[in-house]
């Protein structure tokens, strides 16, 4: 019988087969900030579990290499997954010293490209089973449960990121929500404004191009000089308009960060209203001036609605967007999960960046998943509104 190969599965297999036997898996440092020394998964785990560990990920390399059925790449990429998630714990406490509070344990390169190997080939299989939207979120929402319990259970306390991350757990929750506010507040924002303004584009086509070219002007200019061009403006406002300082604008800090993630996320919303409302079947218009309808009318009770899913994708890249331009607003002194991220680039703790930037990729990745459900089921709608 001759074998078949899937093309996909060809690349998991190189990479898990290098991450596995040629990368380190752990890597151990007697403090914080010292050179780390690299471990394999033999050297990483206990006698009796590296070769469990090295045999469940060779096995599981094995069925994404070969055309095997969905079920079982499904099953083979979340075995892999849990071992991994749950085995790094166990060489976090099988490398630490005992008694030893100035141990810290990492993950090293061989681990994240076997989460990123079988993650991959999750997201395969995922797709070929063609998920419904509210599937997809329900699968997201069983991984942030298994995450939650191993957090909870203390699996992961003797890694260095849950070390740091006990250092500062106050405020990484207090940072963790002036990213979160400065992210959403700017995307309500730039809906408040960009609506209305897509709207007005669309309508008067000698304003379009204008609006249009201006915004793009502001998303060619680098996010950190435009945190630095804001400061003086803002700085002006602050001293000279009354009431300005004590409603928190000032030159660095949380205004400049959420003016700019505004500037930046006006585009994507202004431009998908102004596609999606060009897009309306001219029929349905007809449609709605033969029943008598106003442009108001028309406006709120046809186009908008049809035009409604194309408007929804401007506003899920510019939250994605928006999620991760807002770890630079800590350059400024505006918070948020790129403290940490700085605070470990300046320290050389590697695991005090991956406080800041984990969460910060979680948050995106979910908030994708979530919004491309919301955008299918809501197209669906309107399709089936409209047939």
């Amino acid at each position: 019988m001759t074998l078949r190969f899937d093309k996909l599965g060809v690349v998991i297999a190189a990479i898990v087969a290098y991450a596995a036997f040629f990368a380190s898996f752990a890597t151990f440092r007697a403090n914080r900030i010292v050179p780390g020394e690299a471990r394999s998964i033999l050297d990483a785990l206990p006698p009796t579990i590296g070769p469990l560990l090295l045999a469940i990920v060779v096995v599981a390399a094995i069925i994404a290499l070969l055309k095997t059925p969905l079920v079982l790449r499904l099953a083979a990429s979340v075995v892999a997954l849990v071992a991994l998630a749950i085995l790094i714990g166990v060489a976090g406490t099988f490398l630490t010293p005992v008694g030893n509070t100035f141990a810290r344990i990492s993950p090293a390169s061989g681990f994240w490209l076997l989460i990123f190997a079988f993650t991959l080939l999750l997201a395969d299989v995922l797709t070929r089973l063609n998920l419904s939207p509210l599937a997809r979120v329900g699968v997201l929402v069983i991984a942030a449960l298994a995450i939650g319990l191993l957090l909870i259970s203390g699996q992961w306390d003797s890694l260095s990121i849950l070390k740091e991350y006990d250092n500062r757990a106050d405020s990484f929750w207090a940072e963790g929500s002036k990213h979160i506010t400065l992210a959403l507040g700017s995307l309500a924002a730039a809906v408040i404004v960009g609506l209305p303004l897509g709207i007005l584009c669309h309508r008067v086509e000698r304003l379009r191009a204008g609006v249009l070219n201006v915004l793009n002007i502001v998303q060619t200019i680098p996010s950190i000089a435009l945190f630095g061009l804001l400061i003086a403006p803002l700085g002006w406002v602050a001293t000279h308009v009354p009431g300005a300082a004590a409603l928190g604008i000032r030159g660095i800090g949380s205004a400049p960060a959420f003016v700019a993630l505004f500037l930046y996320s006006l585009l994507p919303v202004v431009a998908n209203t102004v596609v999606g409302l060009a897009g309306v079947p001219r029929a349905a218009n007809d449609a709605a001036r033969g029943m008598g309808m106003t442009d108001r009318q028309r406006l709120f009770g046809v186009e908008f609605p049809l035009a409604f899913p194309v408007i929804l994708t401007g506003i899920r890249i510019v939250l994605v967007q928006n999620i991760g331009l807002a770890t630079i607003a800590a350059l400024i002194g505006g918070g948020g999960f790129g403290v940490f991220v700085f605070q470990g680039v300046g320290q050389t703790a590697m695991d005090l960046v991956l406080l800041g930037a984990v969460p910060t990729v979680a948050l995106a990745f979910a908030a994708a998943i979530i919004l491309d459900a919301v955008i299918e089921m809501t197209a669906t709608k309107r399709r089936v509104e409209t047939a």
